[in-house]
């Protein structure tokens, strides 16, 4: 929904060599010895006990092989100590790499597309997403009733027939089929609506006895760069079926209310991917894709003048998937706090040091709801979480979006800010209680 290297070194050592000349206290004999060793020059070889330069340099030449040997032994064992360090370097390395989760350097949001690559990735990607089909019963003013039919844009993420799409594409229908890129259709009989996200625009399918289906890759929200290439997928049946759209990830942590097709219902969505990839009437609820094919959000609203997209970060859906998945069952993972998501101006208005992160907070009572994880774990109001497992908050996704990344029962990593000092505290998530609407995390 983790987180090393040694330098061996080698030290030479250097001998300094000194030659010390015997004196002697008679001058005749120095004069002597002076005398001898200019006329015997030719002959130094032959030594004499009074010549100290003939004798130097036999003395040299002997202490020059112990010294050679002493050099060569150090070179030795500086070389088997260099070796013996890279041998327990490796060693550690792999022990370290064992406990490495290397999804977490698989970071594909600065790959770029190159000429061609738009088509190869939208003809991958193409196939796992699928056009949604609703029946609605419309009560008129009169009393009369009748049946309206829509079409929105869904993405398989299982090959076992797991659907995302968008909670207003599936909104009060009362039949819901899937149409394959291929054209199959699974009837409403076939399709299971199994939930909705409570804090987002996200609804979950089920293509009952599905197997072998063309699932999508999902990419990671929390790296998103601004500038960084994406392309928008539709699959409306009629609508512009099959639309590829590109454009660029313009910004990130958006805020927008968004109406359904009728304007009459509102819904505020926090934390969205904002982008100018065209996103066409029908194709909510297709996937944002990044240049390396992966999804990086479903598209979910359109800005005034369709000239700006905006789209749910994946990563606060992983959560959910994941339980879904291994338990059959619905489930957000939450905190229970109350927060405001922090700017240079709210925290200035706060008079707080720390300008990004989640201040816990309630003007309308306490920050913390009782007996929630947060409480259970020692959260308290006034507490500002600035990373969950490492990712920062506010940098990386809100904290209800770092959240949305795991599921009930897992325990996780909050680091906050209590007076000044930073500090970690382990929270093992719980399920988001239905009853609490208004809860933030």
């Amino acid at each position: 929904m983790t987180d090393n290297k040694k330098d061996a070194k080698k030290t030479a050592k250097s001998t300094k060599k000194t030659n010390s000349t015997k004196k002697t206290n008679s001058a005749k004999s120095k004069k002597s010895t002076i005398d001898k060793s200019a006329k015997t020059k030719t002959n130094s070889v032959k030594g004499k006990k009074n010549q100290p330069t003939k004798t130097n340099s036999t003395k040299n030449v002997k202490a020059d092989k112990p010294n050679n040997t002493y050099r060569n032994l150090t070179l030795t064992f500086a070389i088997l100590a260099f070796i013996c360090s890279g041998i327990s370097l490796a060693a550690s390395t792999t022990d370290i790499f064992k406990h490495v989760n290397w999804a977490s350097f698989d970071n594909n949001n600065y790959i770029s597309f190159s000429e061609g690559t738009i088509a190869e990735i939208a003809n991958k990607v193409s196939p796992s997403v699928v056009s949604i089909l609703t029946e609605t019963r419309v009560q008129s003013w009169y009393g009369q009733s009748s049946t309206s039919t829509a079409a929105g844009t869904g993405v398989i993420v299982t090959k076992d027939g797991y659907v995302l799409t968008n909670k207003h594409v599936i909104d009060g229908a009362s039949k819901v089929s899937v149409v394959l890129d291929s054209g199959k259709t699974y009837e409403a009989s076939e399709v299971e609506v199994i939930g909705t996200d409570p804090s987002n625009d996200i609804a979950f399918l089920k293509i009952k006895g599905a197997t072998d289906l063309p699932a999508v890759t999902l990419g990671d929200s929390k790296t998103l760069n601004i500038g960084q290439q994406v392309i928008a997928i539709g699959n409306a049946l009629g609508l512009y079926q099959n639309t590829v759209t590109e454009g660029i990830i313009s910004g990130t942590g958006r805020t927008i209310t968004a109406s359904d097709s009728s304007g009459q219902n509102y819904e505020r969505l926090t934390d969205m991917i904002q982008t100018d990839a065209a996103i066409n009437a029908g194709n909510s609820g297709g996937p944002l894709v990044n240049a390396a094919g992966q999804v990086v959000g479903i598209n979910t609203a359109v800005g005034s003048g369709n000239s700006l997209g905006f789209a749910i970060p994946i990563s606060s859906i992983k959560g959910m998937l994941d339980s879904l998945i291994k338990t059959g069952k619905l489930e957000r993972a939450y905190i229970g706090v109350y927060y405001d998501s922090l700017t240079p101006q709210l925290a200035k208005n706060y008079n707080l040091d720390v300008t990004m992160g989640a201040y816990v907070h309630n003007s309308n009572g306490a920050g913390v709801i009782a007996d929630s994880p947060a409480e259970k774990a020692g959260i308290k109001d006034g507490d500002i979480i600035v990373r969950v497992n490492g990712a920062k908050v506010g940098e990386s996704g809100s904290l209800s979006t770092l959240i949305g990344e795991y599921a009930p029962g897992d325990t996780v990593t909050f680091t906050i800010i209590r007076d000044g000092s930073e500090k970690n505290i382990d929270i093992t998530l719980g399920n988001y209680p239905t009853t609490t609407t208004q809860t933030k995390n």
